[in-house]
């Protein structure tokens, strides 16, 4: 256990325990712009968003999907095309549910905190997704993420059919946090310089 009860996984990446501060910091802040600027009142959502802000505040969760060469992908089109157990290289379904969810999980942080960020990617570096529009990329990897829902997926199947269908409003939701996180110059706002440069 590390400094304020955070714990290390044994894959050496940060665990936020719910009552973290950052935890409770990120699980207000997000339940009150998206209950009070955009109507989402699911705790479900709310939970799982503050999470993933937390989860991210570790960068290495952001690079956690690897090619089978083990090299870190940080392009949303290489991954989806790491996601397909048809015609890639995802060599079960369950791969491509773990990919896909963190294409999800990856396009909303992104698009929600650190917007610049896509276009300045796109423009500096030749990359798969300067063909891949992030927000469908995000709203349809929740989307095959929520239709696994047999056997250990079924409990969390319709949270992800939730993100599916309201990723722009989470988006949006996310961009009103970030706002609030830079006025209260937290650390992770200053992160997006680091982030674009």
């Amino acid at each position: 256990m590390g400094r304020g009860g955070t714990v290390w996984k044994g894959s050496g990446a940060m665990e936020f325990p719910e009552t973290h501060p950052l935890q409770q910091l990120f699980r207000e802040l997000v339940g009150r712009h998206y209950a009070e600027e955009i109507g989402i009142r699911d705790p479900q959502v709310v939970s799982y968003v503050a999470h993933l802000l937390a989860e991210f505040c570790d960068a290495e969760q952001l690079l956690k999907i690897r090619n089978a060469a083990g090299k870190p992908l940080n392009d949303v089109g290489e991954m989806l095309i790491e996601s397909d157990p048809i015609y890639g290289p995802a060599p079960s379904f369950d791969r491509e549910r773990q990919v896909r969810k963190h294409i999800g999980d990856y396009t909303l942080f992104y698009a929600g905190m650190f917007p610049e960020s896509i276009n300045h990617y796109r423009l500096r570096r030749q990359r798969v997704e300067g063909f891949v529009d992030w927000v469908k990329a995000g709203k349809e990897s929740y989307y095959i993420v929520s239709k696994f829902e047999h056997f250990e997926y079924a409990k969390v199947a319709p949270l992800f059919a939730q993100l599916s269908q309201r990723f722009e409003q989470c988006v949006y939701g996310l961009n009103l946090v970030k706002n609030e996180l830079e006025v209260m110059q937290h650390p992770i706002a200053r992160m997006s310089n680091e982030l674009i440069m």
